[in-house]
Formats: C-alpha cells, structure tokens, sequence
C-alpha cells in the first residue's frame, strides 16, 4: 500500500490529507490532482515529507537523556513540582 501527504492551499490555510492507495491506480490520482493548478494543490509524498525542526529536537533528547544517564540533570517528584508551582503562583497573585 503506497502511503503519500496531499496538502492544499486555501486562502492561507493549508490543509493535509493522507491517503493510502494501491500502487496501480497512482496514475489515477495523480491525473485527478493535476488539473489544480500549483496555487491550489501541492502533493508532498510522505518519502519526502520532513520535520523541519526534527533534527534539532532531536539533539535536545540525546542532551537531556545523557543527562539523565551521569545524574547530572535535577529531577522533581509531581509533589515537589506541585510546591514549586503553588510557591510561585501564590508570588505573582497579589
């Protein structure tokens, strides 16, 4: 089963759509969608499809977990993090 993203553009907002299709009516589709015109449908394959930010997330887990694995990085439990919350919240409501 071929799997592609099919993004339109309308009036700035865009939209996505994924498909999964069998590989033999592609030309089909394909032929369908060509009659848009390039300002009102782009077809990015998911193959191609990319996280632009991915690759420098990416990087901040591996830092964090390496991190967590010397010990290096300070840990709250949810109650810990609970008393910090209330400390600063009481601070900034007068």
């Amino acid at each position: 089963m071929k799997k592609a993203y099919i993004c339109s553009i309308n009036e700035s907002i865009m939209e996505a759509i994924r498909l999964e299709f069998q590989p033999e009516i592609k030309e089909k589709i394909l032929k369908l969608l060509s009659s848009f015109s390039s300002d009102e449908l782009k077809i990015v394959e998911e193959d191609t499809f990319v996280d632009p930010n991915f690759e420098r997330n990416k990087r901040k887990l591996e830092v964090t977990a390496a991190k967590i694995d010397n010990g290096t990085v300070k840990l709250y439990t949810f109650e810990e993090l609970d008393e910090i919350l209330e400390k600063t919240i009481s601070k900034y409501e007068s």
